[in-house]
């Protein structure tokens, strides 16, 4: 297996959406829980999909629409989006963007990392996030926020290989599966 990490980069919304649509069909079409087959079906997964760590643990997907205006809203900003593609096939990305949207937090940025569920625990995940990490450097940034649900037990312990540290909790601000979850709050200072 070889596996090669893209930097993609498009002031062209559109553009930036079809890679997401590309990407994420690929990853889906990797799953075995992938249950859609038309090309209208595709699109609507793909872009329904874009949290598949959801997929694994039966969360309810965010509206088509939902997604696309996230997406609009992080490639309008000049985000950096990166993909990893293994023999050809899209296995996982990463991407960040604001943490906050004032002013004093323009340095600071949240991050998400997804992989594909049949692509655990090859690699993947630390070659994304070690090139999330050298990108926010070479852009200036000075700190990554990691936002984990506190059950996320294998994230948390993730983010830790790469420095990360926990710097809070806020108790019971997620709703998933019909109850309240805590958020773990997880910081890189970069040097």
């Amino acid at each position: 297996m070889t596996l090669k990490i893209h930097h993609h980069y498009s002031r062209q919304v559109q553009d930036k959406i079809d890679v997401f649509r590309d990407m994420i069909s690929a990853l889906t079409e990797d799953s075995k829980n992938d249950a859609k087959g038309s090309a209208g079906d595709k699109h609507e997964t793909a872009l329904s999909m874009m949290h598949l760590e959801q997929e694994k643990l039966n969360y309810k997907l965010k509206e088509v629409l939902d997604q696309k205006a996230i997406l609009e809203d992080k490639i309008n900003k000049g985000f950096p989006v990166i993909v990893a593609e293994s023999d050809g096939k899209l296995v996982g990305f990463g991407m960040y963007s604001d943490f906050r949207f004032r002013e004093a937090y323009k340095y600071t940025v949240e991050h998400s990392v997804y992989v594909s569920l049949n692509e655990m625990g090859k690699g993947v995940g630390k070659l994304l996030m070690i090139k999330l990490i050298e990108l926010a450097k070479a852009q200036g940034l000075h700190t990554m926020i990691g936002v984990i649900d506190s059950e996320n037990k294998s994230s948390i312990s993730f983010h830790e290989q790469f420095g990360f540290k926990t710097v809070g909790i806020i108790k019971e601000s997620g709703y998933k599966f019909d109850r309240w979850l805590d958020s773990v709050f997880m910081q890189l200072l970069l040097k």
